[in-house]
């Protein structure tokens, strides 16, 4: 099954617009809101989350994603 992270710029109803092959998995329900973007990358490396869904345009200048093999799907708001 994979783990998608759902950042916290995301509504949690999200969640439910994903089909059962998918955990998907929001930032609070860990209770990773205070870690910044390199903690979380490497939190989400240890956890196997295999993906980090976000708004956040910047990440990519922010941290270097292929560090940490995590991919992101940016949705564009």
């Amino acid at each position: 099954m994979k783990k998608i992270l759902l950042d916290e710029n995301l509504p949690k109803q999200l969640q439910q617009a994903f089909s059962e092959n998918f955990q998907i998995l929001t930032i609070t329900e860990l209770g990773w809101q205070s870690k910044q973007n390199g903690e979380l990358l490497k939190a989400m490396q240890e956890e196997e989350i295999q993906c980090l869904m976000t708004v956040d345009k910047n990440l990519q200048y922010q941290q270097n994603l292929a560090k940490y093999g995590v991919p992101r799907i940016l949705l564009l708001t």
